[in-house]
C-alpha cells in the first residue's frame, strides 16, 4: 500500500473537508476519524500496516488540518461533526462502511452509529470509549462555559492568532501531548500549520479549544451505545491518558467499560499512551486488523458499499 496515500477534498456548505485516502479505489471502505486538535495525519503510521483490501478513508475534522473552519458564529460539536460523517459518507457514495477513530473521533463515531446503525459494519475506538458522558448535574454548567467562551472570543478585538518559529510550534504541541514522539508531532505539524508571513500559525480554529456545547448524561451514552449494531473494538492505551483520565470522568467511563463486556464487545489494552497508534502503531495493527479481517473482510456477505 502506498505509504503517502493521495489527497481528498470534499465540498461542504461552508468550504471542504480535506483528507487522504489509502488503498484501492473500489476496496472495503474504512473512515478514520482523528482526535481533538489533532488532524488525519494521526493516522499515518497505522494504515500501511492494515489489511490492503480496504480503502481508507482519513478526513481532517472542520477546523483541523487542512478543513474549512465553520462559519463565525457557530460551534463546534459533536452533533455537527456527525453531521460532517454523513456529509462525507454521502459525498464519497458509501452505502455501508466501518470506523477507526481516535478520542474524540471515537465520541463522533460512537454518536454517528447509534443515529445509522444500518451503515456502520464494525466500530474501532482507539483510546477512547465512543461517548464522553457528563454528569447530569454538571451538563449546565459545562454548556454555559462553552457559549460563554464562545461569546467572548467574538468580542476580542485584538489579535487572535499566534505566530511561531516551526521549532517553537512543535515545543507547544510537545508541551500539550508529552507522550508523542518527535516523529509523531513532525507528522502531525505537516497538516497542522500554515506559513505566514514572520514563520507558521496553526491551522486549526481556535473555536476547537471551547467546550462543547452538546453534551449527553451517562444515561443517555447507555442508551445511544444499546442502539449501535456494528461490532466493536476498544483499544485501550495501558499508560493511560491525560485528556482522558480524572477522576470523576473514570467512574462514568467505567460503567461504559463494563457495557462494552457485557454486550460481548472486544476490548485489549496495550502498552502505550493516548497516541499509541501514531507514537507506535505495531502496537496496535495486530488487533485492527485482524478485527478488520474477522468482523468484515472474511464475512461471505459483505454488503456492497456503493450506492
Amino acid at each position: 500500500m502506498d505509504k503517502e496515500g493521495s489527497e481528498i477534498t470534499i465540498p461542504v456548505p461552508w468550504g471542504e473537508i480535506r483528507g487522504r485516502v489509502w488503498g484501492p479505489d473500489h476496496g472495503y471502505p474504512v473512515l478514520c476519524l482523528h482526535g481533538w486538535a489533532d488532524n488525519c495525519g494521526s493516522f499515518n503510521s497505522l494504515i500501511p500496516y492494515l489489511p490492503t483490501e480496504c480503502r481508507y478513508v482519513a478526513v481532517d475534522l472542520a477546523g483541523h488540518g487542512l478543513s474549512s473552519h465553520r462559519p463565525p458564529g457557530v460551534f463546534y460539536s459533536s452533533v455537527a461533526y456527525v453531521a460532517d460523517v454523513s456529509r462525507v459518507a454521502v459525498a464519497l457514495q458509501l452505502k455501508k462502511f466501518s470506523i477507526i477513530a481516535h478520542s474524540m473521533g471515537g465520541d463522533i463515531a460512537g454518536m454517528f452509529t447509534a443515529l445509522y446503525p444500518e451503515i456502520v459494519d464494525a466500530l474501532i475506538l482507539l483510546d477512547t470509549y465512543g461517548f464522553l458522558p457528563t454528569d447530569s448535574a454538571e451538563i449546565s454548567e459545562v454548556m454555559r462555559q462553552g457559549m460563554d467562551s464562545m461569546l467572548q472570543f467574538e468580542n476580542k478585538t485584538e489579535e487572535k492568532t499566534r505566530i511561531y518559529t516551526y521549532e517553537k510550534a512543535a515545543e507547544r504541541l510537545m508541551a500539550a501531548n508529552q507522550s508523542l514522539s518527535e516523529r509523531s508531532v513532525r507528522i502531525l505539524l505537516e497538516r497542522g500549520l500554515t506559513p505566514v508571513e514572520g514563520g507558521f500559525v496553526f491551522s486549526r480554529d481556535l473555536r476547537v479549544n471551547f467546550k462543547n456545547v452538546s453534551r449527553t448524561s451517562l444515561e443517555q451514552s447507555l442508551v445511544m451505545l444499546s442502539k449501535i449494531k456494528a461490532s466493536i473494538l476498544l483499544v485501550l492505551a495501558g499508560g493511560g491518558s491525560d485528556i482522558l483520565s480524572n477522576t470523576a470522568q473514570d467512574k462514568l467511563t467505567s460503567t461504559l467499560l463494563q457495557n462494552f463486556r457485557d454486550r460481548n464487545h472486544s476490548v485489549v489494552t496495550v502498552p502505550g499512551h493516548h497516541h499509541v497508534h501514531l507514537d507506535k502503531p505495531e502496537v496496535v495493527a495486530p488487533f485492527v486488523s485482524d478485527f478488520l479481517q474477522s468482523k468484515v473482510l472474511s464475512q461471505s456477505n459483505c454488503p456492497e458499499h456503493k450506492l
